[in-house]
């Protein structure tokens, strides 16, 4: 399986909340990180984070750029109440696994109008 296909299966496990088959793609040491979270490891990431997927209602992947061990994701998402965002993650691969993520925020949208991050927050 190639890297690519291994980050639809990400986000498959998400949008169908299969946590196991994300936590099988996760190394051990696996390590999150972004604008909220440094370095946080797996069972922390499950702990503060996978709670959130229950907010999205979809993903939209626009972009996956794969460069050595690195994958590239640019995505946009929609959450329960209707906003937009779009992200780009940095996935680290150790052979067939994930074992690092770093998350950068984009901008917010709701009804065709910008959110900025205090309003992306309430």
């Amino acid at each position: 399986m190639t890297k690519t296909e291994i980050m639809k299966r990400c986000f498959d496990a998400y949008r169908l909340s299969q946590r196991e088959l994300l936590e099988g793609i996760f190394t051990d040491d696996f390590t999150f990180t972004s604008p909220y979270d440094d370095r946080i490891d797996k069972k922390t990431y499950f702990e503060r984070c996978w709670p959130g997927n229950q907010h999205i209602t979809g993903h939209v992947i626009e972009e996956i750029i794969e460069s050595g061990d690195h994958v590239y994701v640019h995505y946009k998402c929609t959450t329960t109440d209707g906003r937009e965002f779009r992200n780009v993650e940095i996935h680290t691969f150790e052979g067939d696994k994930i074992k690092k993520v770093e998350v950068y925020f984009g901008a917010a949208y709701q009804d065709g109008g910008f959110l900025t991050q205090h309003e992306m927050n309430k």
